[in-house]
């Protein structure tokens, strides 16, 4: 194929390829961030892209909250044991056992915690380099993030101090302790996304097409009724058709109202939609608009 070939789609894949491989060049102890969501199927697929006939050059991680989904859950082990990988869980329980993880009750939201668990798998396995799929388009503070983000000693972020990016040339200079975040999908938008999914034919867990579900409503977000999320007082439940843009711990993340079923319906409701994912799905967020950037700089992905 001629670079006069190339749509869209093909250069966003050809760049996320290219770093990937860098990274299996650049770094000792690589590891790829694999929820089940989306973004980690696609920068999955583009893994496979990267490196097959053979096995990936790094472990699949996923940490876990205690709180996820149980449909991506069982997606997410489906998914590893078809392409033969190995998975690595890190669970915030192991971090409330051990006492570095503290929470005033069991419903508590437990996003920020794993900031806490992943630092510490970090430390376990050495890794150096974690590969992940946020993507600029998603949030403020991920814009501001480059695709190789230098994590200090402290796993920590800063804004401030981070290194140039010019002409697709990287710096993985690190000492040890420091590692990098790499994200080969930050160029890409939510309907990339779901356009590559089409092309791709990437499979997914259930919770992202159109299904009934028992929500109530509560600060302009659709809240799904569930144990972790049970309705306030005075809140009323009702039964509508739902569907999932971003799935992360039950306690902070909202569906949408939709009757989306298939990729090519999701697709078309994305062109037109004013609203970003994270704006309408997250409660976490909603706290302050500087709370991605707070939780980013003490270690979140």
């Amino acid at each position: 194929m001629t670079t006069k070939n190339l749509n869209h789609l093909d250069w966003l894949e050809a760049e996320a390829i290219y770093i990937l491989r860098e990274v299996a060049a650049e770094f000792e102890r690589p590891a790829l961030l694999f929820s089940g969501g989306k973004d980690s199927c696609v920068v999955l697929r583009l893994a496979e892209k990267a490196f097959r006939p053979g096995k990936l050059p790094f472990p699949l991680l996923h940490v876990d909250t205690g709180h996820n989904f149980p449909e991506v859950i069982a997606f997410r082990d489906q998914r590893v044991a078809e392409l033969g990988e190995r998975l690595i869980v890190a669970e915030v329980e192991e971090s409330i056992r051990r006492g570095t993880v503290r929470l005033r009750k069991e419903t508590d939201s437990r996003n920020a915690a794993q900031a806490v668990t992943l630092l510490e798998a970090i430390e376990e396995h050495r890794f150096d380099a974690l590969i992940g799929g946020a993507r600029r388009d998603e949030e403020k503070a991920r814009a501001k993030e480059r695709i190789f983000s230098f994590r200090d000693e402290f796993g920590q972020w800063d804004p401030k101090n981070q290194r140039p990016e010019l002409w697709n040339l990287y710096n993985t200079r690190i000492f040890s302790g420091e590692n990098m975040r790499v994200f080969p999908i930050s160029n890409w938008t939510e309907l990339d996304i779901w356009q590559y999914i089409a092309r791709e034919n990437i499979p997914l867990p259930s919770l992202y097409f159109a299904h009934e579900r028992e929500v109530v409503r509560r600060n302009g977000l659709t809240v799904p009724v569930t144990p972790i999320t049970p309705p306030q007082a005075g809140e009323q439940i009702e039964k509508t058709s739902v569907r999932f843009r971003t799935v992360g711990d039950i306690s902070c993340t909202c569906p949408v109202e939709s009757q989306a079923h298939t990729v090519a319906d999701i697709i078309a409701e994305t062109a037109v939609t004013e609203i970003t994912e994270r704006g309408a799905t997250r409660m976490d967020d909603q706290t302050s608009e500087a709370s991605m950037e707070r939780r980013k700089k003490e270690g979140y992905f």
